[in-house]
């Protein structure tokens, strides 16, 4: 344990933004690192407002396994507390945040939960997206001190544990669920997708 706790310091330094860091660069790191996972919820509502029914069902999908996922990462953090880099005087931190526990990333286990969902569901060009702005916020988080870069490593394998989780289930119940949302956002939007404005 004290050889990956080394190593993820040691990592953490390297990538870590140090006093000679341009200003712009940091302002676009924190763009990316505050901003990007605004891109997730705009995502999965055009997945459901303009896609057919497998998009849909795919867009719910991915919605619980981010769920589920941000649910083990508060019981992880409620079990153990990883402090973050500035709790313990280590870097430079650029952004202010809370002195909760690290691990894992929230941000990176949103990302890789919908990543993983999308690639495994066939949208392929779509689940490169999200990789590609995932890594972005993961190297971003870290640039700017606010996270390990283990605290990435470990908000991907939860996404995964949730995917797995999730899918057998989704398998059996998903079609009868993504229905059951579809008739009621034929209900509630039904001017709107009279008007042509949104797909049925």
């Amino acid at each position: 344990m004290q050889y990956i706790e080394a190593f993820n310091r040691s990592l953490f330094l390297r990538i870590n933004g140090g006093n000679g860091t341009p200003a712009w660069l940091i302002q676009m790191a924190t763009v990316i690192a505050n901003d990007l996972i605004d891109l997730i919820p705009l995502l999965l509502l055009g997945m459901w407002l303009w896609g057919g029914n497998s998009r849909r069902n795919l867009a719910i999908k991915a919605c619980l396994v981010a769920l589920l996922a941000l649910g083990v990462n508060q019981a992880i953090g409620l079990v153990w507390q990883h402090p973050r880099p500035f709790m313990i005087g280590l870097g430079h931190t650029w952004i202010p945040h809370a002195a909760d526990s690290s691990f894992p990333s929230d941000h990176m286990t949103v990302f890789a939960s919908i990543g993983l969902t999308l690639l495994f569901g066939g949208a392929f060009r779509l689940a490169a997206a999200i990789w590609t702005a995932g890594i972005a916020v993961a190297w971003a988080r870290v640039f700017l001190g606010v996270h390990f870069p283990l605290d990435m490593v470990g908000a991907v394998a939860v996404a995964s544990a949730a995917h797995v989780v999730i899918s057998p289930l989704w398998r059996r119940v998903g079609n009868a669920v993504t229905h059951a949302a579809e008739q009621m956002y034929r209900t509630v939007l039904a001017h709107p997708i009279a008007a042509g404005w949104i797909r049925r």
